[in-house]
């Protein structure tokens, strides 16, 4: 059975696993969801939870961008993300986790607090890959959808302002990493590498992305301000990118 990708193709989470396909080699179907109605979706494959990304394989569901890179070098040992060698390992699994749970939703946090104040940029975005008339009915309902996301993901002008500090304390050890070793860990591009890019991608809107972008002037006025100050360490992600997406 081919592989089937759920996402929202906006989600770093998702450019992660799709980053990690695309890196093995792997034939794909991308199916892109709906923010609020991929609930229903997901429920039906039989995902533990109601997010995002979720892929289904030869009958089996495995949702959580870690979990399905595990299962990805597993079932397709080609091109390994995981590093043989147990302390690379280790490494890469540990930097992995960390970016996880902190950085991801760092990034999220701080992006759509202020996109979110913009309807007509970020709905095009949150409905990229789905039938163009979902960017109707959510602009419609923006002021629910901008209601629930901001309660679903804790998002407001505090939990912005510790997330924009989140993502400096880690853009400033990533730049140092990065500085004395080409890779995060080990000898070789590893998962903790594709996880750095990917989570930071959206902050420097690489074309492979599967999202429409913005035009910088429109960006809001904090978030280009913000990147000005960081783009020397963004710069360092976006090469990393560039070189091997």
């Amino acid at each position: 059975m081919a592989l089937k990708l759920y996402q929202f193709a906006i989600s770093h989470y998702c450019e992660k696993v799709r980053w990690a396909l695309d890196y093995k080699g792997i034939n794909y179907q991308a199916i892109n969801l709906l923010p609020g109605q991929h609930v229903t979706t997901v429920r039906k494959l039989g995902a533990g939870v109601s997010s995002v990304p979720v892929i289904v394989h030869d009958g089996q569901c495995i949702q959580g961008s870690a979990c399905i890179l595990d299962y990805l070098d597993e079932t397709f040992p080609e091109r390994p993300l995981t590093p043989s060698d147990s302390t690379a390992r280790d490494l890469a699994l540990a930097w992995e986790k960390r970016m996880d749970d902190e950085l991801g939703p760092a990034v999220r946090c701080f992006s759509y607090h202020y996109f979110l104040q913009r309807p007509k940029l970020v709905t095009p975005m949150l409905t990229a890959g789905t039938p163009f008339y979902n960017r109707y009915l959510l602009r419609l309902a923006f002021s629910r959808v901008d209601e629930v996301m901001r309660k679903w993901m804790n998002i407001n002008e505090k939990t912005a302002n510790t997330a924009r500090q989140t993502m400096e304390r880690y853009l400033t050890e990533l730049a140092a990493a990065y500085q004395s070793s080409p890779w995060l860990a080990g000898d070789s591009f590893s998962r903790a590498d594709i996880t750095a890019a990917a989570f930071l991608a959206p902050l420097f809107q690489p074309p492979q992305y599967p999202v429409p972008w913005p035009n910088p002037k429109r960006i809001p006025a904090p978030v280009q301000d913000w990147l000005a100050q960081w783009q020397p360490q963004l710069q360092t992600l976006e090469s990393l990118y560039s070189a091997n997406r």
